[in-house]
């Protein structure tokens, strides 16, 4: 928990590797995921690294891997086989072993494929031509009817038969749905000179280069004359038509077609041989690619981290620097001994510890329940060192103000009961849908989801609103008192006394028992006209003490971190006055709105009497009061000069603010000059003393560490990095106090939408509950339950897409910033960077998930 409030204390590390060990420790460290390394060479190309041959040849080993798991996917009765348990690193010696495999099955497999495919066109080839010589017969009988007679032809004077005409032809395949345009276009270049006859084949056909089912058409071409030839060629080659050659006598094609039958035969053979041993290789291929593609992941990340580290001068040993968090420091060193022994070394790696004015990553340790609240945070900013992280209380505040703004019951038990199943069937669904980024979403946040849903049952009871009806539990405190001989007809409205005591002199009937519904709203609210009003104040006066509680406890927040890290001139002239202007203004307006509610009651005097709320906040700055006016108005006696002192101190605190701050900080600067002044002289004075001729030893070495103590003590104070600009200091502080006074205004008037979402989801649950369902449930008893069924679709689809995904982002939206800026503003700064360790199981999860990066 301690890791989740503040951060893990982080140190930074330097690590000295003997060269051979070095693959083997880093390794080590991968597998324990604490360590994040700096890059010590940002000046270096990345292909002038010391490792980056290694890098390419582990490069290369991945694109093998993903052309055999491309081809096994291709393969859809081959299934691959989930990584070991525990897959580690291979040892460095490995690589050579690891690259001659995959380099001979890439080999064998491309092999393979080549001759399958040559195989697979062949055998397309000899069907396509079997078809051709098949239909090819009932063309050319028609061609010799033709040409025998039984067409008339042209007679010369001499009574001589003209001699027919010899054709040439063309035979081939086109796919089908080229038919068409190659027909109309064999007519518009040709001019219809050409005669064709097309049959289309009934089996589909398997094209080799797609592996999907094509449907083609068999063709011949009737023409005369080599140019119409030459024409007709190139339009086949242009409609990617295959052109196949057919013998003109029947008994040639019945000797040809004996043939390609014989072909197919022999083909179809080798070809479910050359399958098979694909199948084959590609099966057991599949029971270790996936475990290949980890060992080569993990081996290519360690060469990458190694060309992060400097060579020592003798280049015998590897130097690298880390962050790591200071209690794991044993983890680490036992990792690193590990390694060592592993790689058979005899000299232990070196771990040391460093000291650095550089500010560290922000580190949080985190579970599957608290990291989708962690990212809430990270996405305004990542926590600066050691800041009070956010996080553990947006656990309970973020849903609470998302379910003030979405209070049903009703609603909040559906939301509640999905991300319930989500987190039930976790194991199920984690990777069921890993390409729907909308499904990712839900996913990655079912438990805020599930406590945003617990929540609205809460407040939905409170309200006593289920799908914007009232529940009366406990039994209402009002009744309805009139006389016996009352007659209902004639009012359209009854008034209810709010007024528990009576007078009985004035025949006045007690309504209201003067005890409130145990909990939550009255159910007889449901029923009023006024129900608008009442609860429109209600959840008005409700809005504005949560904002103003929320951001009290942003402020007790800040006093932590200004104590944590030491800074009391921010105790005293920052959160002090924030707290007094707050606390007498905003504070004091939620004491009045208590106050109003304990000493005003539903007797008409009270009624009149009672403040309005607002005005007197705003008359505050006037020094003006309502009680002023009228006596019985005030909420308490003197409440006038308590306004008008609170008033004066709240506005002293603007100044106190806006100058204290740069003023101490302006005084501590020149005090420190003034010491480093007199440091300096006195190191100067030892240094002369120093250089002059003592004969006493135990003198000359009192006054040599005199001079280096000082010397040291000068050198922290006159740090480099710690400038002093004044102007810089007072710009930023008068930001930062308009920023506070301005925003305390605008931050309490900002929690108001927490009324108007509940108010605009209320409405709108009620309009359809009354618009829809409520038809179904006023028909009559027969044709109601049809009517029923039919609405109650349509109400149910609006309530789902309208008020839970709808209402539900917007509420969603609005407790984000509610956060963001309301609260965090208070105390968080944000400033931080994140702390990413090396870490094999993030690497390999990673890979997996490219998209989610």
């Amino acid at each position: 928990m301690s890791s989740l409030f503040r951060g893990e204390d982080m140190t930074l590390c330097q690590i000295y590797f003997q060269s051979e060990a070095a693959y083997s420790c880093v390794a080590q460290l991968g597998e324990l995921g604490i360590v994040q390394f700096r890059d010590l060479n940002p000046t270096v190309n990345a292909f002038q690294r010391k490792f980056v041959n290694e890098v390419r040849r582990c490069e290369e080993m991945e694109r093998k891997l993903r052309f055999l798991e491309s081809e096994i996917i291709k393969e859809k009765e081959i299934a691959l086989t989930d990584a070991q348990e525990f897959c580690e690193a291979p040892k460095s010696k490995e690589m050579i072993d690891m690259e001659t495999a995959l380099e001979q099955l890439e080999h064998d497999l491309q092999e393979v494929n080549s001759n399958k495919d040559a195989l697979k066109k062949n055998y397309l080839e000899l069907q396509e031509l079997r078809h051709i010589l098949t239909k090819a017969t009932t063309f050319f009988e028609e061609q010799d009817r033709i040409q025998t007679g039984e067409q008339t032809v042209l007679q010369m004077d001499t009574q001589d038969r003209v001699q027919p005409l010899r054709l040439g032809f063309l035979a081939g395949v086109i796919d089908r749905e080229r038919v068409p345009s190659f027909e109309l276009m064999l007519w518009r270049i040709c001019r219809g000179n050409v005669f064709l006859r097309t049959a289309e084949i009934e089996e589909a056909l398997e094209d080799p280069k797609t592996n999907t089912q094509v449907n083609k058409t068999v063709f011949i071409l009737f023409f005369q004359g080599e140019q119409l030839k030459i024409k007709v060629k190139k339009i086949c080659e242009g409609f990617k038509a295959t052109i196949y050659p057919c013998p003109e006598t029947a008994s040639e094609r019945r000797e040809m077609g004996l043939g390609v039958m014989t072909r197919l035969e022999e083909l179809k053979t080798v070809l479910d041989q050359s399958l098979n041993l694909r199948k084959s290789l590609l099966t057991n291929a599949a029971l270790n690619v996936k475990t290949w593609f980890c060992r080569v992941r993990k081996m290519k990340a360690i060469y990458h981290t190694m060309n992060m580290f400097n060579l020592e001068v003798n280049q015998k040993c590897l130097i690298a620097e880390c962050w790591a968090p200071v209690n794991e420091l044993t983890r680490i060193k036992l990792a690193l001994d590990k390694g060592t022994e592993l790689s058979g070394s005899n000299i232990q790696s070196i771990l040391n510890r460093m000291e650095t004015k550089e500010q560290p990553p922000t580190h949080h340790r985190l579970n599957q329940f608290s990291e989708g609240f962690q990212n809430i945070v990270d996405a305004y900013g990542i926590s600066s060192y050691r800041e009070i992280n956010p996080a553990p209380f947006t656990v309970i505040t973020f849903p609470f103000l998302f379910a003030v703004m979405f209070g049903d019951a009703g609603h909040g038990l559906i939301m509640s009961l999905f991300a319930l199943f989500m987190v039930l069937r976790e194991t199920q669904l984690k990777n069921k849908f890993k390409t729907n980024e909308v499904w990712q979403i839900f996913f990655g946040g079912r438990y805020i989801i599930l406590l945003m849903g617990l929540f609205s049952i809460y407040t939905g009871v409170i309200y006593n609103d289920v799908f914007s009806k009232s529940m009366n539990i406990f039994g209402s405190s009002w009744k309805v008192g009139v006389s016996k001989d009352f007659d209902f007809e004639k009012v359209t409205v009854f008034d209810l006394n709010p007024n528990p005591n009576v007078n009985r002199s004035l025949n006045e009937i007690k309504m209201y028992s003067g005890t409130p519904y145990p909990f939550g709203v009255d159910p007889i609210w449901i029923m009023s006209i006024n129900k608008i009003a009442f609860t429109n104040s209600l959840k008005m006066k409700f809005s504005v003490i949560i904002g103003i509680m929320q951001m009290m406890f942003g402020l007790v927040l800040s006093l932590l971190n200004h104590l944590f890290f030491g800074k009391m001139a921010s105790v005293f002239f920052e959160f002090i006055p924030q707290v007094i202007f707050l606390t007498f203004i905003f504070v004091y307006l939620c004491l009045m709105i208590f106050i109003k509610w304990i000493r005003f009651d539903g007797s008409s005097h009270s009624t009149q009497c009672a403040p309005n709320l607002l005005i007197e906040l705003i008359n505050m700055f006037f020094f003006k009061s309502a009680a002023d006016e009228d006596s019985c108005k005030a909420l308490y006696s003197g409440q006038s000069i308590v306004q008008k002192i609170l008033i004066v101190l709240a506005v002293l605190c603007i100044p106190t603010m806006l100058l204290g701050k740069p003023i101490i900080l302006y005084l501590r600067h020149k005090r420190k000059s003034q010491s480093g002044v007199r440091l300096e002289e006195d190191m100067r004075h030892m240094t002369e003393l120093s250089n002059n001729v003592v004969t006493s030893d135990s003198v000359h070495q009192e006054s040599t560490y005199l001079v280096n103590s000082e010397a040291e003590l000068l050198n922290d104070h006159d740090d480099p990095e710690e400038k002093f600009d004044m102007g810089e200091i007072a710009v930023e502080q008068c930001i930062h106090t308009i920023e506070y006074f301005l925003g305390c205004i605008s931050h309490t008037a900002s929690y108001l939408r927490l009324w108007a979402l509940s108010l605009a989801h209320a409405e709108l649950s009620e309009v359809l509950w009354t618009m829809i369902l409520r038809i179904g449930l006023q028909s009559g008893s027969a044709p109601g339950f049809v009517i029923l069924w039919l609405v109650f679709v349509p109400w149910a689809a609006f309530t789902v897409g309208v008020l839970l995904l709808m209402e539900g982002l917007s509420a969603f939206l609005h407790a984000l910033r509610l956060h963001w800026v309301e609260f965090q503003s208070k105390f968080y700064k944000g400033e931080g960077y994140q702390f990413i360790p090396f870490s094999f199981q993030q690497i390999l999860e990673q890979a997996e998930n490219p998209d989610q990066l």
